[in-house]
């Protein structure tokens, strides 16, 4: 198994761009897919600069339906006609982020996916867990354990003309197996870490041996003591699980300095271009 990041939110591999956004390439035994494909054309640029052909990929998976993991879905479809897409169907909603009465601009902002996608011809889409093959599965959350972190509050579904907390229906997280590995990867646990980790004890009745995932716990300002006690204490909660964590993207690296502190060699950082598993 192979798994490179390409696009994040910060500087990694020398010539890779970087972005706010989120995707991975994965080679498995029977695969050559992708989870996310950023916000944009840019997760294609960093692609080439890093010897992947995107037209040999035979699945991409759309972890949730926000911009900044779908934006690169169009210009992929161009390079890769062929590859199923596997979404939620609820990730084609109206999705808005609240930029606070101060923003510039209007307050709510669309984060959605462009409407383009959801009339492509390769989108299968999914109401719920799908088993694809003996490698990939992929799973939704049926009921959380623990609170939603509390960055997402801002994070909206517009409904009429009212907007509501969103639900994160729409989020769905992959499990690949190959030999006697399991590996987690999920966009930006919007539902929560530690809820997705017990719903995936729950499916599959063991912990994975690797996640890798956003823990969406970026702030635009400062950290309030609060919220200092809040990302310590989901860092204190996932030493009782028995997996390494890589993060990157939403968790931002002030939380992921707090969070290392506290979970040591078992958490690291992926930057943008970096390879994290190479067998």
């Amino acid at each position: 198994m192979r798994i490179f990041n390409l696009i994040e939110n910060t500087e990694g591999r020398e010539g890779c761009e970087y972005a706010h956004g989120l995707s991975f390439y994965i080679e498995t035994k029977k695969h050559k897919l992708l989870m996310d494909v950023g916000p944009s054309e840019v997760t294609l640029r960093n692609a080439r600069r890093m010897g992947i052909d995107l037209s040999q990929v035979d699945s991409l998976i759309l972890s949730h339906g926000h911009y900044d993991h779908s934006g690169g879905i169009l210009p992929f479809c161009q390079v890769n006609p062929r590859a199923k897409i596997y979404m939620q169907k609820k990730a084609t909603g109206p999705y808005y982020a609240d930029d606070g009465a101060m923003a510039e601009g209007d307050r709510y902002r669309y984060i959605g996916i462009d409407p383009e996608i959801a009339g492509l011809a390769q989108v299968e889409f999914l109401e719920g867990d799908a088993e694809l093959d003996s490698e990939l599965s992929l799973f939704t959350m049926k009921e959380r354990t623990h609170d939603l972190p509390s960055s997402n509050a801002r994070l909206l579904i517009r409904q009429g003309e009212d907007f509501v907390r969103d639900d994160f229906a729409h989020e769905q997280y992959l499990r690949i197996v190959e030999d006697d590995r399991a590996v987690l990867i999920s966009g930006c646990a919007h539902n929560g870490i530690l809820s997705i980790l017990d719903q995936y004890k729950e499916k599959y009745g063991d912990y994975p041996d690797l996640v890798i995932s956003g823990f969406h716990l970026m702030k635009k300002r400062d950290y309030r003591e609060n919220e200092i006690k809040e990302v310590e204490e989901i860092a204190r909660e996932l030493k009782n699980y028995p997996c390494q964590f890589v993060t990157c993207h939403c968790t931002g690296l002030p939380a992921y300095e707090i969070m290392k502190n506290i979970l040591g060699k078992r958490l690291n950082y992926v930057h943008s271009g970096d390879e994290i598993i190479r067998d």
